[in-house]
C-alpha cells in the first residue's frame, strides 16, 4: 500500500521552508490571544496586558519546552546537537512550556500589581484551546501517536479517510492520540466557559483546567510509544498525576485559609 503521507512544509519563502508545525502552532496562540483579550476587558484589565505577557511568554515557554524535550533525549542530542534548534521537526514538550509560561506569568504579575490568579482565570480556556489546535501540528509531523492498531479499527472510529491515511506511518496504522487529546481539550475548552457562569473563587478556573488537562493527558499519555521516560515511568504520567493532587491540595488550601476570598468574576 502507498500512501503519501501530507507535507509537512506548507510553502516556502525563498530559501525558507516555512512548516505546517509553526502555522499550526501560530493559529493556536492567535486565536487564544483573541479569546484572553475578549475576557480580560470584562474584568477591568488593560487591552495589551495578554499582549505584553506574550511577548515574553511565547519565547521562555518555546525555549523551556525544547529544553524539556532535550533533556529528556540527552542520550541523542549530546551526539547531534546541531538537532537541538530545529523544534519544526516537532519535540517540544507542553509541560515544559506549561512550566515556563506559568513563571513568566508569575513574575509578569507581580511587576504590573495584577492578580496571578486573576490573569490565569481569564487564560485558562485559551490555554487549553490552544493546546486543543497545536495537537493538529504533531498530526502533521506524523508524532505524538499510539501503539499499532489496524485500519478497521480507525475506520470504525468513522474518522475522515486524510485522518486515516496520516496514522499510516512506515508500513503501520497508529493510534491517532493527537486527536484524542485534541478533542479532551476542546470538552475542556467548553466546560471552562461554562464555569464562568458558576459560583466559583478566584484561581479555581485556572486549577480546573490543570486538573481536566493532566487527567486526560495522564491516560492518553499511557496509550502513546513516543513518551519521555523517567527509569521505567512515562514521566508526563507522573507529572500529569502530580498536577492533579497539588492542584487539588492548592484549591483546598486556598479555600481553607481564606485566600481565595473573591470571585471570578469581581474586578
Amino acid at each position: 500500500m502507498n500512501i503519501e503521507p501530507i507535507n509537512p512544509v506548507a510553502f516556502n519563502l525563498g530559501p525558507i521552508p516555512v512548516h505546517w508545525y509553526g502555522i499550526i502552532i501560530g493559529v493556536g496562540i492567535g486565536l487564544a490571544l483573541f479569546l484572553a483579550i475578549r475576557e480580560s476587558d470584562k474584568h477591568g484589565l488593560h487591552k495589551d496586558t495578554f499582549t505584553d505577557l506574550l511577548i515574553w511568554a511565547i519565547p521562555i515557554s518555546i525555549i523551556s519546552a525544547r529544553i524539556y524535550y532535550v533533556i529528556f533525549k540527552w542520550d541523542y542530542y549530546s551526539q547531534n546537537p546541531g538537532d537541538i534548534i530545529k523544534i519544526w521537526e516537532g519535540g517540544i514538550a507542553i509541560h515544559g512550556a506549561l512550566i515556563g509560561a506559568v513563571i513568566t506569568a508569575i513574575v509578569f504579575t507581580r511587576k504590573k500589581g495584577i492578580s496571578f490568579w486573576k490573569l490565569a482565570d481569564i487564560a485558562a480556556p485559551s490555554i487549553i484551546l490552544g493546546q486543543a489546535i497545536g495537537r493538529w501540528g504533531n498530526f502533521i509531523n506524523q508524532e505524538a501517536h499510539g501503539g499499532e492498531v489496524s485500519r478497521a479499527f480507525l475506520e470504525s472510529l468513522h474518522l475522515p479517510q486524510f485522518i486515516i491515511d496520516q496514522m499510516y506511518i512506515q508500513g503501520v496504522y497508529y493510534h491517532p492520540t493527537f486527536l484524542y487529546e485534541s478533542i479532551w481539550n476542546i470538552i475542556g475548552f467548553v466546560i471552562l466557559i461554562l464555569l464562568r457562569k458558576v459560583n466559583l473563587r478566584r484561581g479555581e478556573i485556572f486549577l480546573s483546567y490543570v486538573i481536566w488537562y493532566s487527567i486526560g493527558r495522564a491516560f492518553i499519555e499511557s496509550m502513546r510509544t513516543d513518551s519521555l521516560m523517567l527509569g521505567d515511568l512515562k514521566f508526563a504520567v507522573v507529572f500529569s498525576v502530580s498536577l492533579v493532587i497539588i492542584a487539588i491540595i492548592i484549591w483546598v488550601y486556598r479555600r481553607m485559609s481564606g485566600l481565595a476570598n473573591k470571585r471570578y468574576y469581581e474586578k
